[in-house]
């Protein structure tokens, strides 16, 4: 969320920051709607002040004059009871008007209307050559006893999944080799979140009202979150924090779960793009400097695209481009690893930071050391998403005869070097 005032200096700003993120929201009435709500605001506290001298005088007046008084204080209260239930209305519309205004996007993004505008950073590693087709990580994983999505879908519906055998092993070596990576990071507080989450952290973080669709809701009115961003931003709602104890930096887990509502997922096969899913997440609150949050930005990529080069992958970085930005977002990076049956990137990362758009919304702030209260900056980007990262490994590392080479550093997690039937 961003401040009233800075909207109201900013407008033409707010306007193009919107336009270049193709959100669609109305300034002009969110200003209407603030001056009256600053009206109303100054016709309460008039009437308040109004009804305490009339109470004072009340009090010493006696006969027909204080039964006039009391008359004038009746009409009085009337008044203002009216004025308040028309600011309740206007600060309905307020609060709903400002929730769907954008954060301006940094000048270094990109125009463009999807993320097939976003534009390429860099890449690491080469384009894996095969001697024979290679084939889609659905077919080789059913083939190979890796995965069971007939079952799956059987026991869970469609997106349901089941990993079996060396798929569960290759699964359970990621989250070790993750930990090993992360738990004792330097600066780094491992940290496991809830999943079912209320929905003010939603709201906080920028997922509500926009995305409702995409989120599985319980008959209680919680939120199954989709990531652990959530929860971990919600760790520190309401609370003031001292400037010493800044950067904090969560390494979080938690299950995920994504309805995955678009068109975008309807024909996606296998392990992908599905419902129930697992996810560390690399989370930052650090002071009000932008200067900060870019270096903290470029860490938290460099973090991500250091597994990947660690587990053997050819990837590229991409800046997205406005179109491809959420509501939140100042700036975005997406990390896409090589799909060898694709022929193209699929993303495997994205590392995001707000300025102070969530903390506002949250109602995060640090005291400075002259006592000011600001609000804290905040960051994310994945570590590892699971199984999702599967599908590369087993595309990459796939052999002649359907099984998969295990990566080097896996090897001591997973038990074995190659897996499948024959493995």
């Amino acid at each position: 969320m961003l401040d009233i005032r800075f909207i109201r200096e900013n407008a033409d700003i707010i306007k193009a920051g919107a336009a270049k993120k193709r959100i669609e929201v109305d300034i002009d009435r969110l200003i209407t709607v603030d001056d009256e709500r600053k009206r109303l605001q100054q016709e309460i506290e008039a009437k308040r002040a109004e009804q305490n001298r009339r109470s004072n005088e009340i009090q010493r007046a006696g006969g027909d004059e204080r039964a006039k008084l009391l008359e004038a204080m009746r009409q009085l209260k009337a008044g203002m009871v009216e004025a308040e239930e028309q600011m309740k209305g206007v600060m309905s519309e307020w609060q709903k008007l400002m929730l769907l205004v954008p954060n301006i996007p940094d000048m270094s993004v990109p125009e463009g209307e999807s993320d097939g505008d976003n534009m390429e950073v860099r890449t690491w590693g080469r384009v894996p050559q095969f001697g024979f087709k290679p084939r889609p990580h659905f077919e080789l994983m059913q083939s190979q006893g890796l995965v069971d999505l007939e079952r799956g879908a059987k026991v869970a519906g469609f997106r349901g999944y089941f990993l079996v055998g060396d798929g569960a092993r290759l699964m359970w070596g990621l989250r070790r080799f993750v930990e090993d990576r992360f738990m004792n990071r330097e600066g780094f507080t491992p940290i496991v979140v809830p999943s079912m989450v209320r929905r003010e952290p939603f709201v906080g973080t920028g997922y509500l009202p926009q995305s409702e669709e995409d989120l599985y809701k319980t008959q209680d009115g919680d939120y199954l979150a989709g990531t652990a961003e959530v929860a971990s931003m919600g760790f520190y709602m309401n609370e003031v924090l001292d400037k010493s104890v800044l950067p904090i930096k969560f390494f979080a887990y938690s299950p995920c779960f994504r309805r995955e509502a678009g068109s975008h997922g309807k024909d996606e096969k296998g392990v992908f793009r599905i419902h129930e899913f697992e996810k560390y997440e690399q989370v930052v609150l650090c002071e009000a400097s932008h200067e900060l949050s870019v270096a903290e930005h470029e860490a938290l990529t460099a973090n991500s695209e250091q597994l990947l080069q660690e587990l053997g992958l050819y990837y590229h970085v991409v800046v997205n481009c406005g179109g491809d930005l959420g509501l939140g977002q100042v700036k975005k990076y997406d990390i896409e690893a090589w799909m060898p049956s694709e022929e193209r990137f699929r993303e495997t990362h994205s590392s995001s930071y707000f300025h102070d758009f969530q903390t506002r919304r949250l109602n995060i702030r640090y005291r400075d050391e002259d006592g000011t209260l600001k609000y804290a900056h905040s960051l994310n980007n994945t570590a590892l998403a699971m199984p999702r990262i599967l599908t590369h490994i087993v595309e990459n590392y796939q052999q002649a005869d359907g099984t998969i080479k295990v990566p080097d550093v896996l090897v001591p997690y997973v038990g074995k070097s190659i897996i499948g039937r024959a493995g």
